[in-house]
């Protein structure tokens, strides 16, 4: 069986569909780049190609932070409309599964956004950790308006964000906003000019850096598991989370270098 798995994936991942891989060793960052100008449609294929290079990037040591951006001035206008009809119902019940990988990753996961993000591209910057979005950046679910809904997790991740009566609002009428409007709905972390994109998305990387792997990846694990628990049970999370760092070296690591006022040096462990 894991032969044949690693087969499939060597097989998936041996010709890109509409999308590169940029790696920076000395960054510690790797770039998933939509390469499909002018809007970076998302194809069928293209899905769980995505997902498959974001579990690989996950075991790949020299990548601490991943960005998803795009090439051009759209981040993505959605998805191959036609495709969908050419799928499965089986498979496009389950296409939530490929965009959820940027939120299964136990690393980091920043998505870059400029102009279009629509549809699947919405729902994948959704399933990122951070969003940092220019102001040309205009967001949208616009399913509703060929007789469909969202389905890669857009209606439901984007109800926990910023309450049901906005996402309604939003998707029930496939409305438009603005990257400052989304900063403001605190779907966005920051909004900057559009010049000014990746220098602010490389600003967030290298403060993203400075922290203990470790540290970093047992948050994530805990604000996602936690999500839907009552208080009590994502306080008990939390608690089991702080109680096995407690003897890490990163956290002893971390009080050393309190104690002698000098930067910590992590090494995830």
């Amino acid at each position: 069986m894991a032969n044949s798995l690693d087969t499939y994936r060597t097989s998936l991942l041996s010709d890109l569909d509409g999308f590169r891989v940029e790696i920076s060793a000395e960054a510690e960052r790797a770039d998933i780049v939509l390469d499909r100008p002018p809007f970076n449609i998302v194809r069928m294929p293209q899905r769980p190609q995505i997902a498959a290079v974001i579990d690989e990037l996950d075991h790949d040591e020299r990548v601490r932070i991943i960005v998803i951006r795009s090439e051009g001035e759209h981040f993505s206008s959605g998805g191959d409309i036609p495709g969908f009809m050419e799928a499965s119902q089986e498979t496009v019940s389950q296409l939530h599964k490929n965009i959820a990988a940027a939120e299964r990753c136990t690393k980091p996961v920043i998505a870059s956004v400029r102009g279009y993000c629509f549809g699947v591209g919405f729902e994948l910057a959704l399933a990122c950790d951070f969003r940092v979005v220019s102001e040309t950046t205009q967001m949208a679910l616009p399913e509703i308006r060929i007789g469909m809904i969202p389905g890669s997790g857009g209606s439901a991740r984007l109800q926990k964000m910023i309450g049901v009566s906005r996402a309604k609002n939003l998707s029930m009428r496939a409305l438009r906003i603005s990257g400052r409007q989304a900063y403001d709905w605190g779907i966005a972390c920051e909004c900057v000019p559009d010049g000014e994109l990746e220098t602010a998305t490389q600003k967030l990387v290298d403060e993203l850096r400075q922290f203990s792997p470790l540290a970093q990846r047992t948050l994530k694990k805990v604000l996602n598991e936690s999500e839907n628990s009552p208080l009590e049970q994502a306080m008990e999370i939390e608690g089991q989370a702080y109680g096995r760092l407690r003897g890490s070296h990163d956290f002893a690591e971390g009080v050393a270098s309190f104690k002698e006022k000098r930067k910590p040096r992590f090494n995830g462990t």
